[in-house]
């Protein structure tokens, strides 16, 4: 079943642009202004670039006009993760799949990536953004897993709702692996940076993650929080049950999280019209 997704999933590629800059990022002399260049070079990406850059997320006084100019101010780490965060949704683009509604999907992941931002705020960790993106790619694994094999997701899905158990528990069970596993490995083959393959692969159970532990603890806390607010269910019971490693790694209380879920829900109702600037849609 395993390699049936995977052999489905490899059939999904990242766009050229993002290709490119990682390529360029491995020359030792590679400028900003090479990265501008490329990054600009397409329309489709250097549209929604902008976009990212200017959203009421970041809160910044004046719009930024060209591509050049953000690049210059954001350095090359943010560039590449807002170009690997459009070129994700650009590959899924017109796929459609029985089991979950596309527009959907990518504003659940939206919510957690703003949720996992705000927690590893209220942890004093500089590099948000970074944890911004693994939470917004979190659950790419059930794309993949939806295409590949609806009918075996839905009934997951179903019975892990009835039984008011963790859905990659169940998914477990029934289908021999999970959607996080799935999505730590697409992103091992995507090559893409190990800090997310490791944190999507464990966020579900971070206390196994050897590596960026408390990255994955946050990540852990920010989907229990999202899935416990959309579905009606209440965080930390049942489904929702949250991994004790997770306290401990973040040194967060049940109180952090419930704070910072208010504080979430408001900035992403605030955007939520312009989670389409990224064509999650």
């Amino acid at each position: 079943m395993f390699q049936k997704v995977v052999k489905s999933a490899q059939l999904i590629s990242l766009p050229d642009v993002y290709l490119k800059l990682k390529e360029l990022m491995d020359e030792p002399e590679y400028t900003m202004a090479e990265v501008a260049l490329l990054v600009g070079r397409d329309p489709g990406m250097a549209t929604r670039f902008l976009r990212v850059v200017n959203s009421p997320l970041n809160r910044r006084v004046r719009k930024i006009e060209t591509v050049s100019q953000a690049v210059s101010l954001l350095g090359i780490r943010q560039v590449h993760d807002i170009v690997l965060s459009a070129s994700v949704a650009e590959a899924f683009e017109g796929i459609q799949t029985e089991v979950m509604n596309m527009k959907k999907f990518w504003q659940r992941s939206f919510y957690c990536a703003v949720m996992t931002k705000q927690l590893a705020l209220d942890c004093g960790i500089l590099e948000d953004d970074r944890l911004f993106v693994t939470g917004l790619l979190h659950d790419i694994g059930h794309l993949f897993m939806y295409i590949a094999i609806p009918e075996e997701s839905q009934h997951a899905i179903l019975k892990a709702k009835k039984l008011e158990r963790p859905l990659y528990q169940m998914e477990r069970e029934l289908i021999g692996f999970d959607y996080a596993k799935v999505g730590g490995y697409m992103m091992r083959q995507w090559d893409l940076p190990k800090s997310l393959q490791a944190i999507t692969c464990f966020h579900p159970e971070p206390g196994k993650s050897n590596q960026f532990a408390s990255e994955t603890a946050m990540l852990h806390l920010a989907s229990l929080l999202v899935q416990a607010d959309l579905e009606a269910g209440v965080f930390g019971e049942g489904a929702f049950l949250v991994d004790t490693a997770a306290w401990q790694l973040t040194g967060l209380t049940e109180e952090h999280c419930l704070k910072a879920r208010q504080t979430a829900a408001e900035e992403f109702n605030a955007v939520a019209g312009s989670i389409s600037g990224l064509d999650f849609n």
